[in-house]
C-alpha cells in the first residue's frame, strides 16, 4: 500500500481530521505527526494530506432547516410499540410517560452526519446520551431529565452548524 494510501486510510479512521481537511483548517505538521505512520519523512505525509485535502469536497457551511422540541418523562419499554415508541433499538423502545429521560426530538432536513454532529457536541458538553438515532426526517436523542435543558441547547447548536453533505 502506498503511502498516500495509508494516508488516506488514516484520515478515514479519523473522522474528525476527515471533516477537519475538509474544512481546511488543519496544521498539516501536526495532523502528520498525529498520525503516526511510522514513515521517517514526515513532510512525505504532510504532501500527502494537502493532495488529499485537495480531492475532498468543500465543507459545505452549516444551513440545516430543522425543529428542536424536548419530550421529559421517557422512559423504556420492553415491547416496541410503534404507535407509541419515540425511538426503537432492537427488542427496547422508548416512550412517552413517566421514565426518567429526555427526548430531543429534531424533525425537518436531518440524517446520519446530523446525528454524528449532534453526538460529538453533546460528547464536548460532557451530556451522556443514553440513546440516539435517526430515520427519515427525524432524530432522536435521550438523556437523563436533569441534561435535559442542556441537551437541547446543545442539540439546537449542533443542528445549526451542521454541514451539509452534499
Amino acid at each position: 500500500m502506498s503511502l498516500a494510501e495509508r494516508t488516506r486510510e488514516a484520515v478515514r479512521a479519523n473522522p474528525f481530521l476527515y471533516e477537519a481537511l475538509r474544512a481546511g483548517v488543519v496544521n498539516y505538521t501536526a495532523a502528520a505527526r498525529f498520525l503516526d505512520l511510522g514513515v521517517d519523512d514526515r513532510e512525505a505525509v504532510v504532501a500527502a494530506l494537502r493532495r488529499y485535502a485537495e480531492d475532498l469536497p468543500d465543507y459545505e457551511g452549516p444551513g440545516r432547516d430543522a425543529r428542536v422540541n424536548m419530550e421529559s418523562g421517557v422512559g423504556r419499554a420492553d415491547e416496541a410499540d410503534p404507535d407509541r415508541a419515540l425511538l426503537t433499538v432492537g427488542d427496547t423502545a422508548l416512550v412517552s410517560g413517566g421514565g426518567s429521560l429526555t427526548a430531543v426530538l429534531v424533525t425537518g432536513d436531518v440524517d446520519a452526519s446530523t446525528l454524528g454532529h449532534v453526538l460529538s457536541n453533546l460528547i464536548a458538553e460532557d451530556i451522556d446520551v443514553e440513546a440516539a438515532g435517526t430515520a427519515g426526517e427525524s432524530l432522536t436523542v435521550a438523556v437523563s431529565r436533569r441534561a435535559g435543558p442542556d441537551a437541547v441547547r446543545a442539540v439546537e447548536r449542533a443542528v445549526e452548524t451542521a454541514p451539509s453533505r452534499t
